[in-house]
């Protein structure tokens, strides 16, 4: 699976500073460098290189600084990585390869020397922020079919574990959760029920998202995590 790539790509990209985080925006991986602008690196995970890694890559040079496509590197030396034609492509689109070998070692294939063009900085911003709001790690690059952990998913659990010993106003959980009235109202999971006006209480559907995801409900809150990206 992609996402045994995840933790040895993720390591590389940490070595030069960046604080990388899995798929964020669509991204199997995102990392920032410290600057202001930060630099904002994109990698792609496929198990093998593929038509479909490079057009992926594409499509991601529209929100970042530098794209990486990362794969497993052939135990036989006949992948994709051996094709000069594959590798000349990567070049000219300004795209690095990473090799992942079977024991996690990270190499350089084509180096990513070419910043690739920011040709759409709304898309860029969105990335970036998402990054931002987002505590921790909470979701393995390469993963498919599962909900991703985004940061307002996050939020909304931290409403939900407030929730667990009966109704509350939003102001009641302030301190832990300072966006509660704008999650509660908007209600995008099914998680919150209005029982009087202005007092909130927890469904079924919530207290299973707890049990779900128990750690989540224990991260910090930020007055930017009532913007929702689910």
């Amino acid at each position: 699976m992609e996402t045994s790539l995840y933790s040895p790509v993720k390591t590389f990209l940490e070595s030069f500073g960046y604080e990388v985080k899995g798929e964020v925006g669509g991204c199997d991986l995102v990392g920032l460098s410290e600057t202001d602008p930060p630099v904002v690196v994109v990698c792609e995970l496929k198990l093998r290189f593929n038509l479909e890694l490079i057009l992926q890559a594409v499509d991601r040079a529209a929100t970042s600084d530098e794209v990486w496509i990362a794969a497993r590197v052939s135990a036989s030396g006949r992948g994709r990585e051996a094709d000069k034609r594959y590798r000349d492509l990567c070049r000219r689109l300004g795209i690095g390869m990473l090799g992942v070998s079977d024991a996690g070692e990270v190499s350089v294939i084509v180096s990513s020397v070419s910043p690739m063009p920011r040709t759409n900085p709304k898309r860029r911003t969105r990335l970036v922020k998402e990054h931002r709001r987002r505590r921790g790690d909470p979701a393995i690059g390469g993963s498919t079919k599962v909900p991703v952990m985004t940061a307002y998913r996050q939020q909304a659990l931290v409403c939900a574990a407030a929730l667990v010993q009966g109704p509350l106003r939003p102001r009641d959980m302030k301190v832990a959760a300072p966006n509660a009235g704008a999650i509660l109202l908007a209600n995008y999971y099914g998680w919150f029920q209005r029982v009087e006006k202005g007092v909130y209480a927890l469904t079924e559907l919530g207290r299973q998202a707890l049990e779900r995801w128990p750690q989540a409900s224990l991260m910090p809150t930020t007055s930017d995590d009532a913007i929702p990206n689910v």
